[in-house]
């Protein structure tokens, strides 16, 4: 017991409120990982050599020479050193109680104050003290603020512009030019003049003239950009001299234009070529706008020589073309066929069956961003060969047919071979320019034996052209040929629909605008026609609906506006019919029949004001419109102005010399105005041109007996013998009437007699009515003259049996006529 004792006195007990004995021996050396030894190159390579194979070193404890006691479960404190020089294990060092499993390769550290806690992370400092604040108010924090403010109004004017907003970018610039200044000056006052940053105030003053230049502040820009090239701190700002030549191009000062286009390429070294090329280009250019042609062909040829393109190529053909050189125009064209366009074949977009990873790789590359360049640089590309061919096709050979077929083989032997065919449909149309049909059918009809696509734009046309000629049998066969090589062909489906329009089946012919514009869903003339087959069909409100959806792609078609002025007053709303009436007039204001249209909607509303205005200025445009002319004169008789009906009524006279009823109409009015002496004469003038004519014997008659003249009885005597011919031709009408009716009827007594009083009862209300027109003795003049010409007063009689006017010469199968269908069934 006693012995037990002695060993507890050696072992130390930790109070509660003592600190933890383990504080520190979590504080980590990295010197020590040996997890990552296996990666450590220069450990592997240590190991490797002789220091490697050395026997390990033994670590020993500073101080370990002097013997340290040793408390063991046998006895007291004894010296006792390890071979090693090291403590032996749990023994009691510095008054600190070692832990038994302790090991000092690990990291662990015996020399731990006593009585401190265990914070392996040092919360028990406290927290970090904060970051020390930059000093906003400095020079250089201030210039860099302000640095970083004209950048950014730099690149909000870049986005304004980029946006469209053109006035905003402007103020950007302008502001970031403010700023930049202020810039400049706050870092002469901290001489720090030396480190101005000048590609800032670089790109200040380059924004600043762009953005002049784009809202057409010409001047303004050209000093802007006059500052920039005369700094020589600014390094290759003479190129900036191009856009002072753009501005001066835009400008219309082609001198100066060609000055500075010239000084730009002096500063331009050899090394970039393209840049060098493009301002010969602009060069070539402005020489071609002062019609110095032999200059710009030096340009342009100097430019195919080097490095070839195709505007420049189609430029120089212009220019040859211009100077008339034959000769140098087939070189240019064969040229201009030869410039390669650096766009890969359309095969290796043609998926292939054997690797799917492929397919998917070209189906997403078919239609990418890179594709739609290649197709647009294309498209250009024929254009500028197909328009050269137009052009100098009649100017290279004796006829522009053997032009033409000279173009077609250059063109057959280059890489645009698909082109020839449609040379030779431009060759039909240039046929059908110079109105020479038969040769443009025989040109046509020599691609019924090529590929779908030529024949079925062949067949188009030429059912085009037989549907113009009236012969809608050939035309329906083209049609039917067209689609059958393409049914995908927008104007084959109208032309079909148009035979079968006009074969009265307006249900098909709808049926085929509808595949037409299922086709192409911006095939106007398809949607024109459906809307004409709808108006037919008396579906109004389709009709409306197609006309509007016209409307909305052709703003300022007046065909389409005259529809809907139509479909609106067939629908009983002549408000919006004059509304649509009141914009085709804004887009045509001289169509005098939109103008008398207009007129008589309002005459129909009872504003006679509005309409006398419009028929007006409908007669003023066009003074041959009968309607119009007698609306005017039917007018000016109403409100009794009776001279002034006169000069309309005498047009009408011209226009229609064999109508009596005009000429009669300009006597009436001068008997209405009080000069019965020039009524005379013109009914003695209608009397010589109409003697049966029985109204004018009878004012005749009148006017001589008012006027007490002599002629009274030769006149009276005519109007007898007139009114006797007249009753005995209206008998012998009247006679073969009763007799065809009685032959009809079995000839029976009491229709026979039936017929006869009717017949005299008819004939004794006309002879009561005439005696009745003649005025009486002492029957003042103008009492009885307005009786006699009451037929005239008004000549367009009620309102609602006069005629309708149209804003073109058609009925509604003229509306259908093919001249709206040129552009898609005459494709050039």
């Amino acid at each position: 017991m006693l012995q037990k004792l002695k060993m507890m006195e050696h072992v130390h007990l930790a109070a509660e409120d003592e600190d933890d004995l383990y504080s520190g021996y979590n504080d980590y050396n990295p010197t020590f990982d040996t997890e990552d030894l296996e990666n450590d190159v220069g450990f592997q390579q240590a190991v490797k050599t002789s220091h490697g194979r050395r026997p390990p070193m033994t670590s020993k404890i500073p101080g370990s020479a002097v013997a340290r006691p040793m408390g063991t479960a046998f006895g007291a404190r004894m010296p006792l050193v390890s071979s090693l020089g090291r403590p032996v294990t749990g023994a009691v060092q510095d008054g600190v109680a070692r832990p038994m499993t302790a090991v000092l390769a690990a990291g662990y550290s015996s020399a731990v104050i006593r009585g401190s806690a265990f914070d392996p992370l040092g919360q028990s400092k406290g927290p970090a003290p904060p970051l020390e604040g930059k000093n906003e108010d400095t020079p250089e924090e201030k210039i860099k603020h302000l640095e970083k403010k004209v950048n950014q109004l730099i690149e909000d004017s870049c986005m304004a512009h980029s946006h469209g907003d053109l006035e905003l970018s402007l103020e950007k610039a302008k502001e970031a030019g403010r700023k930049e200044r202020v810039l400049v000056r706050q870092r002469e006052q901290t001489a720090s003049a030396d480190h101005i940053n000048l590609d800032l105030t670089y790109s200040v003053l380059f924004n600043l003239a762009n953005q002049y230049a784009d809202n057409e502040m010409f001047a303004e820009a050209l000093n802007t950009y006059q500052v920039i090239v005369k700094n020589k701190m600014f390094s290759n700002a003479g190129r900036l001299k191009v856009n002072m030549a753009n501005i001066y191009f835009k400008q219309r000062n082609f001198p100066k234009a060609i000055k500075f286009y010239r000084m730009a390429l002096d500063q331009i070294s050899n090394a970039h070529r393209d840049i060098r090329i493009k301002i010969m280009q602009n060069i070539g250019v402005v020489f071609v706008k002062m019609g110095q042609y032999s200059d710009a062909i030096t340009s342009f040829e100097h430019i195919m020589s080097e490095s070839p393109n195709i505007k420049t190529g189609f430029n120089l053909i212009l220019c040859y073309f211009a100077v008339g050189d034959r000769d140098k125009m087939k070189k240019a064209f064969q040229k201009l066929i030869t410039v390669p366009l650096g766009v890969d074949e359309d095969d290796k977009y043609i998926p292939s069956n054997d690797d799917p990873q492929t397919n998917l790789v070209i189906e997403a590359i078919k239609n990418d961003q890179l594709r739609q360049m290649e197709r647009e640089r294309k498209a250009l590309a024929e254009k500028y060969i197909m328009t050269s061919a137009k052009l100098i096709a009649p100017a290279i050979e004796t006829s522009f047919a053997a032009g033409f077929d000279w173009c077609v083989e250059m063109v057959k032997t280059s890489l645009y071979v698909e082109l020839a065919n449609d040379l030779e449909i431009n060759k039909a149309i240039t046929y059908l320019r110079q109105k020479d049909f038969n040769q443009a059918v025989e040109t046509l009809k020599m691609f019924e034996k090529k590929d779908s696509r030529v024949k079925s734009a062949a067949a188009t046309n030429l059912s085009f052209l037989y549907f113009l000629e009236k012969e809608y049998g050939q035309a329906e066969r083209y049609a039917d040929l067209a689609m059958n090589a393409d049914r995908y062909n927008p104007a084959a489906l109208i032309n079909k629909g148009n035979t079968v329009f006009v074969n009265g089946d307006y249900e098909k012919a709808g049926e085929f605008y509808k595949e037409a514009l299922r086709n192409d869903s911006s095939c106007t003339e398809a949607l024109y026609n459906l809307g004409l087959t709808y108006k037919k069909l008396k579906r109004l409100e389709e009709a409306l609906d197609c006309f509007l959806k016209l409307h909305a792609i052709l703003r300022n078609s007046a065909q389409v506006m005259f529809q809907l002025t139509s479909l609106y007053e067939s629908l009983e709303d002549p408000n919006q019919a004059i509304e649509w009436l009141m914009q085709l007039i804004s887009v045509a204001p001289t169509d005098p029949q939109a103008l008398a249209k207009l007129g008589e909607l309002y005459d129909n509303e009872g504003d006679k004001s509005q309409a006398f205005q419009y028929y007006y200025e409908s007669f003023r445009y066009f003074p041959s419109n009968i309607e119009v002319i007698e609306w005017l004169g039917a007018y000016y008789i109403d409100t009794q102005f009776c001279e002034k009906a006169i000069q309309y009524f005498e047009r009408a006279a011209l226009i229609q010399p064999t109508q009596v009823k005009w000429q009669l109409m300009v006597a009436s009015c001068y008997r209405r105005s009080g000069n019965y002496q020039k009524a005379l004469e013109t009914y003695k003038d209608i009397h010589s041109k109409f003697p049966e004519n029985v109204e004018c014997l009878r004012f005749l008659v009148r006017l001589c007996t008012d006027m007490g003249l002599k002629e009274v009885q030769e006149y009276a005597t005519k109007l007898k013998k007139v009114e006797k011919m007249k009753e005995i031709r209206e008998q012998r009408v009247r006679s073969g009437r009763d007799g065809s009716g009685r032959g009809h009827r079995g000839g029976s007594a009491s229709s026979d007699s039936g017929h006869s009083s009717r017949g005299t009862s008819a004939k004794t209300e006309r002879l009561n009515a005439k005696l009745r027109s003649l005025p009486g003795a002492n029957e003042p003049y103008e009492a009885s003259s307005r009786d006699i010409d009451a037929s005239y007063v008004d000549p367009l009689g009620p309102q609602i049996e006069r005629p309708k006017t149209a804003t073109k010469k058609q009925t509604d199968e003229d509306d259908f006529a093919d001249e709206e269908l040129g552009d898609d069934l005459l494709p050039e």
